[in-house]
C-alpha cells in the first residue's frame, strides 16, 4: 500500500485531531518523517508541545469555544 505525501498542513491537522492515535501507524511514521524534514511543522509542534506544557503547568482555563476559534485562525476547520 502507498502512502501519499503528507503535506504542511496535514500534519498540523493531524496533531490537532489525534494527539492518542498509535505512534506506530503508517499516518504517524509518516509524520515523522515529515517533521524530521520539514523545519516549519517542526517548529510549529515544538511550538504546540511548549503551548500544552504551559497551560498544564498553570492550569489555565480556556473558554469552551477556544478550540474552535484555533482551529479557524490555523485555517484547518
Amino acid at each position: 500500500m502507498k502512502i501519499e505525501k503528507i503535506t504542511c498542513k496535514d500534519v498540523m491537522s493531524h496533531i490537532c485531531e489525534s494527539l492518542g492515535e498509535d505512534l506506530d501507524s503508517p499516518k504517524c511514521i509518516e509524520i515523522k518523517n515529515h517533521l524530521d524534514e520539514c523545519p516549519d511543522c517542526s517548529n510549529y509542534f515544538k511550538s504546540v508541545e511548549k503551548t500544552i506544557d504551559f497551560y498544564k503547568k498553570y492550569n489555565v482555563e480556556l473558554p469552551p469555544d477556544a478550540h474552535n476559534k484555533l482551529i479557524d485562525f490555523l485555517g484547518l476547520g
